[in-house]
């Protein structure tokens, strides 16, 4: 298993979800709020289940 935390674009990702949730605090537009912050998140998640997968070429995908 590899460790997705110590991945420099995994780290990347976090700081934009950081980003992200900072610029949207005011944003009354409830859904575009909520679609853009779920999207952050999702890279984080996608890179961390690449991760674990335990196969090379998904991973690298």
């Amino acid at each position: 298993m590899r460790n997705f935390e110590e991945l420099r674009v995994w780290q990347d990702a976090r700081l934009l979800v950081n980003d992200i949730y900072k610029m949207t605090e005011a944003c009354k537009d409830y859904g575009f709020k909520d679609q853009i912050q779920r999207a952050a998140v999702s890279i984080m998640n996608n890179i961390a289940e690449g991760s674990e997968s335990g196969s090379d070429p998904l991973f690298i995908r």
